[in-house]
């Protein structure tokens, strides 16, 4: 279920932000297959993504078209029983590594976001291509990469669900909205680790003849690290319910929305007060702070951005999904 896997994630993102993303991933690439593959698609992919012997990786973002997610330019031609797949995608986390990829791409460029499909493509198939790898400014023990397909025959049968049918985009949203909350457990995660590390130092590093936990102006600093990530966690197990129920259609998105956008935002918040606690050191690659704060930004933008998440939830209030009258 997604609350366990973000309570592991939160476990794991407490020492590593990019190894919680290893497992993150795990769910990325195989959601869609979950929410809407077909039981040949399910014994086929999941059991060997639960073992370990495939990793996946999700490919979605496209230089035109990133949190737009509609306006993806990538097409998928079909040709008797077998699609013929072009495109590039960008950002694309564990792609070089991946065995096989959840490719979106449009089948019919004319029906807008309902002509997107999703197309299980292993990384072997001919016209797949890692064109780079990125030079990233944190979360670097997971490499993302352009990608580039070009001609990529797939069968038929490896469209997600099986044919066309109109409900690609909305499998894409549902797998989206899925992993939210563990996006959110990442940056609950770090910001416990953060605070732990924190607050560690302070026991020790002495000023003024005493330590400096003792002083009130570094208490209340902790004291606010703890409420955040506090709430943080109630809203991040909450929506991680709430999925586990089958909650992760549109009246629902505002609550993954608000769990995700305020997760990963104080989790940059936390990360940064903890450098300020340690000073000078806590700016030094001696001390794994200066790479949690790197690591945090990261997790504003991935998966859609808050900017992002505030439309769906100011949608949210306006459809009334989310009410408090």
């Amino acid at each position: 279920g997604i609350l366990g896997l973000c309570i592991a994630v939160e476990e794991v993102a407490k020492y590593c932000c990019a190894s919680g993303l290893i497992l993150l991933l795990t769910a990325l690439a195989s959601r869609a297959i979950v929410i809407g593959g077909t039981e040949d698609q399910k014994k086929m992919i999941l059991p060997k993504v639960a073992s370990g012997e495939w990793k996946g990786a999700f490919c979605l973002t496209e230089p035109n078209a990133g949190s737009d997610a509609g306006s993806i330019e990538s097409r998928a031609i079909l040709d008797g029983d077998t699609y013929s797949i072009s495109g590039e995608k960008l950002y694309i986390s564990g792609g070089t590594v991946a065995d096989y990829v959840i490719y979106w791409a449009k089948s019919d460029p004319t029906a807008g976001a309902k002509g997107v499909n999703g197309f299980i493509m292993p990384t072997s198939t001919p016209g797949f291509s890692v064109a780079r790898t990125d030079r990233k400014m944190g979360v670097r023990g997971v490499p993302t990469a352009n990608i580039v397909v070009q001609d990529a025959k797939v069968p038929s049968g490896n469209i997600v669900g099986g044919a066309e049918n109109g409900t690609g985009f909305r499998t894409l949203m549902r797998n989206l909205n899925s992993v939210r909350p563990v996006v959110g457990a990442r940056g609950i995660g770090l910001a416990e680790g953060a605070l732990e590390y924190a607050l560690q130092y302070a026991r020790g590093r002495k000023t003024f003849g005493r330590p400096i936990i003792d002083h009130q102006a570094i208490q209340f600093m902790l004291a606010d690290m703890a409420i955040q990530i506090e709430g943080a966690r109630l809203m991040v197990y909450r929506a991680a319910q709430r999925v586990d129920r089958g909650g992760f259609d549109k009246a629902d998105a505002v609550y993954l929305s608000v769990a995700k956008a305020y997760a990963t935002e104080i989790a940059e918040k936390v990360a940064s007060s903890a450098i300020q606690i340690l000073g000078a050191q806590g700016y030094m690659m001696d001390h794994p702070l200066e790479r949690h704060y790197r690591d945090a930004r990261q997790l504003q933008i991935v998966e859609g951005t808050s900017q992002v998440q505030r439309m769906i939830i100011a949608k949210g209030l306006i459809d009334g999904d989310l009410s408090y009258a």
